[in-house]
C-alpha cells in the first residue's frame, strides 16, 4: 500500500501526529517535498518533538524513513534536529534513515537572499520563513543546485561551488549591495555538516521501487497544505514546492508507482502562518481565545497563527486538488468552549455568493458567509468512539463531513498519540 499523508488547507493541520500514530500500520515513511520551514509536531510516549526535516516515521524504532528527491534540506539544521532527537533516545543510522542523492542543499546564502529579498520588499513582503527556501529552490530550476550526492565526490563539489558563488556574487554584491559570499566559508560549512551526513546518502529511488515491488507498506508525507502549493495555493502567498499528494511519487524518487489511498488532513477549525488571503479569519477576543485554546503557534517559527472557523469553501477546494479518498479531522476538542461554532460555508465575492475557491485577485476581496453550529461546551478528551462524543459534536463532524464531500475517518480529541476516535 502507497498512502500519501497531506494537509488540505494552509498547513499546520496536524499531518505529524497523524503519521506519527498510522506509521504503526506502514513499513517506510517519506519526506517528499519540502524544508525546515514548517514544522510537525509530535507528542507520544517519548515526550513532544518538533520535526523540521525528519519524516514524523523517525519516532517508531521500526520504521524506515526517508529524505526523498524533493525536498531541499539544510544540513546544518538537519544534523542538530538528528542531535536533539539523540539526546531524547531516538536512535538514528543509516539502516533507519536515507536521504536522497538527489535531494538539494539549501546553502546559508540562501538564506542570505531570502532575508535580503523580504527586507526589500518591506511592506510587500510574502511573509518568508527566512530559511532560503524560495532561493534554493530557484537555483534548483535554474540548474545551479548542489545535491547531497555531490557531498560524495569532493573534488566536483569544490569546483561546482566555486563557480555557483561567482555566479551568486552577482547578485548579492551588486543588487543587493551585500558583502560577497565567501567560497572558503561555503566549503568549510559543507564539510563541517556535510560529511557527519554521508553515510546517510544513497540512491533512495532504488530502495523504494524495490521496497514497493516487494510488497512493503509506504507512507508519504506532505508537508503545509494544498494552498501553499506552487501551482494550486494562494499564490504568491504560497512555498516553492507542491504539496499535493500526486506529487509524492516524483518527489519521493519512484514516479513508476501510482498511489493508492491519499488521507488529507484538516482541523476542525481554521489557521494560517504568514501573509496572504485568508478569507475566514477571526479577529478580536473571540481570536485570542481560539488561538490560545489551539496553542497556535507556529511549530517552525513561533509566530502566532492566524485563526478562524471552518472553511467550507477552502477545504473542498482542498479535497478535491488532493484527491483525498479519508479524512481525518483533527483538534475537534479545541473548539470545547464554545456555545455557538461559527462555520464559514461561502464566500461574497463582488456582492455574489459563491462556494468555488476564488483566483488571485477575487480572492483579495472575498468576505465570509458564516453560520453557527450549537456548540457541546464539555471537555471531550476522553472520548475513544463516537458514542462518547456528544451529540452536537457529532453532529459537527457529518456535518463538515458532508460540506467537503470527502468520508471523516479519524477524529482526535487531543494531542498525545492515543487522542484520537475512528468513526465508523
Amino acid at each position: 500500500m502507497l498512502t500519501a499523508v497531506v494537509g488540505i488547507n494552509w498547513g499546520d493541520e496536524g499531518k505529524g501526529r497523524m503519521v506519527d500514530l498510522l506509521s504503526e500500520d506502514y513499513d517506510i515513511v517519506v519526506r517528499y517535498q519540502g524544508g525546515n520551514n514548517a514544522g510537525h509536531t509530535v507528542v507520544n510516549d517519548a515526550g513532544k518533538f518538533i520535526l523540521n526535516l525528519l519524516p514524523s516515521g523517525i519516532l517508531r524504532s521500526d520504521v524506515t524513513n526517508v529524505m526523498g528527491n524533493g525536498m531541499v534540506i539544510d544540513i546544518e539544521h538537519l544534523c542538530g534536529e538528528m542531535g536533539r532527537l539523540r539526546d531524547a533516545g531516538i536512535d538514528i543510522t543509516p539502516e533507519r534513515l536515507k536521504i536522497s542523492d538527489r535531494a538539494v542543499i539549501c546553502m546559508p546564502y540562501h538564506k542570505l537572499m531570502d532575508n535580503l529579498e523580504e527586507d526589500r520588499l518591506g511592506d510587500a513582503k510574502f511573509g518568508s520563513t527566512r530559511r532560503g527556501i524560495a532561493p534554493v529552490y530557484g537555483d534548483k530550476y535554474m540548474k545551479k543546485a548542489i545535491r547531497m550526492g555531490d557531498l560524495l565526490y569532493p573534488d566536483a563539489l569544490s569546483t561546482h561551488l566555486s563557480d555557483i558563488v561567482a555566479w551568486k556574487n552577482l547578485t548579492v554584491e551588486r543588487a543587493y549591495g551585500a558583502p560577497p559570499v565567501i567560497f572558503e566559508e561555503m566549503l568549510d560549512w559543507l564539510r563541517k555538516f556535510g560529511d557527519a551526513l554521508k553515510p546517510y546518502v544513497c540512491d533512495v529511488g532504488r530502495y523504494l521501487d524495490k521496497a514497493a515491488r516487494e510488497g512493503k507498506n509506504i507512507m508519504f508525507e506532505a508537508q503545509l497544505g494544498a494552498l501553499r502549493d506552487i501551482d494550486f495555493g494562494i499564490y504568491p502567498f504560497t512555498s516553492s514546492s507542491s504539496t499535493i499528494a500526486a506529487y509524492a511519487p516524483v518527489g519521493s524518487g519512484i514516479p513508476n508507482h501510482k498511489l493508492t489511498n491519499v488521507m488529507g488532513i484538516m482541523k476542525a477549525y481554521s489557521t494560517c502562518v504568514g501573509e496572504g488571503p485568508f478569507t475566514a479569519e477571526m479577529f478580536g477576543e473571540q481570536a485570542e481565545a481560539l488561538r490560545a485554546a489551539g496553542q497556535e503557534y507556529g511549530a517552525a517559527t513561533g509566530r502566532p497563527r492566524r485563526v478562524g472557523p471552518f472553511d467550507v469553501v477552502a477545504s473542498r477546494y482542498g479535497v478535491r486538488v488532493q484527491g483525498a479518498d479519508e479524512l481525518a479531522l483533527t483538534k475537534l476538542d479545541v473548539l470545547s468552549h464554545m456555545e455557538r461554532i461559527p462555520v464559514c460555508t461561502a464566500y461574497l465575492v463582488n456582492g455574489a455568493k459563491t462556494q468555488e475557491f476564488p483566483y488571485g485577485p477575487l480572492l483579495d476581496s472575498a468576505k465570509p458567509v458564516i453560520e453557527y453550529l450549537d456548540g457541546w461546551n464539555c471537555d471531550i478528551s476522553h472520548c475513544r468512539s463516537a458514542d462518547d462524543l456528544p451529540k452536537q459534536a457529532v453532529d459537527y463532524i457529518y456535518y463538515i463531513q458532508r460540506a467537503v464531500g470527502c468520508k471523516i475517518g479519524y477524529v482526535s480529541v487531543g494531542a498525545s498519540r492515543e487522542q484520537y476516535l475512528i468513526m465508523e
